[in-house]
C-alpha cells in the first residue's frame, strides 16, 4: 500500500514559493544584513538641510561650496569658491567635531560666515548629515 500526499495545484505553488523565499533569505550575503538602515535617512537629512545650497559632487559649487571630501579639508580652502574672509582665515581642518558644531551653530564656529540666515540643525540631524558626507566622499 502506497500513501501519497495529494495537494491542490494552488497549495503546491504556495509551498514552492515559500521554500524559494526561505532559500533566498538563507543564501543572502551577510553584508546585506549589516548595512545600516540609516543610509537613506542620512541622505534625506542632507537633502532637507543642505542640498539647496550645497552639493557633494566635486566642482559643483552652488550658493555654498561643494562638500565633496570636506572631512580633512582646510576650512575656506577650495580654490574655486568665494568664501567669506572669516572662513578663509578660520585656520582649522574640518573634522567631525567642527562640522557637526558648525551645522548646529555656525556662528559659534566661524563668526561672519556666509551661511546667513541659516539657523542650524539639531545635533541629531548634524550627525546624520556628517555620516552622509563621509559616505558620499568615500564612494567613487
Amino acid at each position: 500500500m502506497q500513501s501519497r500526499l495529494q495537494l491542490s495545484s494552488g497549495t503546491r505553488l504556495r509551498v514552492i514559493a515559500a521554500a524559494g523565499a526561505l532559500t533566498l533569505l538563507l543564501a543572502a550575503p551577510s553584508s546585506l544584513a549589516q548595512q545600516p538602515a540609516s543610509d537613506d535617512t542620512d541622505q534625506q537629512s542632507f537633502n532637507n538641510s543642505c542640498r539647496t545650497c550645497h552639493s557633494v559632487k566635486e566642482g559643483d559649487n552652488r550658493l555654498g561650496p561643494n562638500l565633496n571630501k570636506i572631512v580633512g579639508r582646510k576650512a575656506g580652502a577650495l580654490p574655486d569658491y568665494n568664501y567669506s574672509p572669516s572662513m578663509k582665515d578660520a585656520g582649522f581642518v574640518w573634522d567631525q567635531d567642527k562640522l557637526t558644531r558648525f551645522m548646529v551653530k555656525p556662528d559659534e564656529v566661524v563668526s561672519g560666515n556666509k551661511m546667513q540666515p541659516y539657523g542650524g540643525v539639531s545635533a541629531e540631524e548634524a550627525g546624520k548629515v556628517f555620516a552622509y558626507l563621509l559616505a558620499a566622499s568615500s564612494s567613487p
